[in-house]
């Protein structure tokens, strides 16, 4: 029983016989191939071939779901901005202190 159902990145299915959840990332129409990404993470390209074998269902994007890429990247930046805030403040820090030794002269 196949369900013919064509990758649109973005969308999620559920691979029926194994039971898995995934969403396609990217088609590529040229080379006929399509990256998809399970829920625990793990990236696999498939060919349209193997694609059109699949006993797939559409679903919703499933609950607790998020897009680890975005919040990484949301993570270090929040990271990057305390670690330049410290180094504005050793770097005035030592200004002054530079400017206490041209007082002492």
């Amino acid at each position: 029983m196949s369900r013919d159902h064509e990758p649109v990145p973005g969308q999620w299915y559920e691979n029926l016989e194994e039971e898995e959840q995934f969403r396609v990332l990217t088609m590529d129409e040229d080379s006929e191939l399509i990256e998809i990404e399970y829920l625990d993470g793990d990236i696999e390209e498939l060919d349209l071939e193997a694609w059109r074998e699949m006993d797939l269902e559409r679903i919703e994007e499933p609950e607790g779901w998020s897009d680890e890429d975005e919040e990484s990247e949301d993570e270090d930046e929040e990271e990057w901005d305390e670690e330049e805030d410290e180094d504005e403040d050793d770097w005035d820090e030592d200004e002054e202190e530079g400017d206490e030794e041209q007082d002492e002269y």
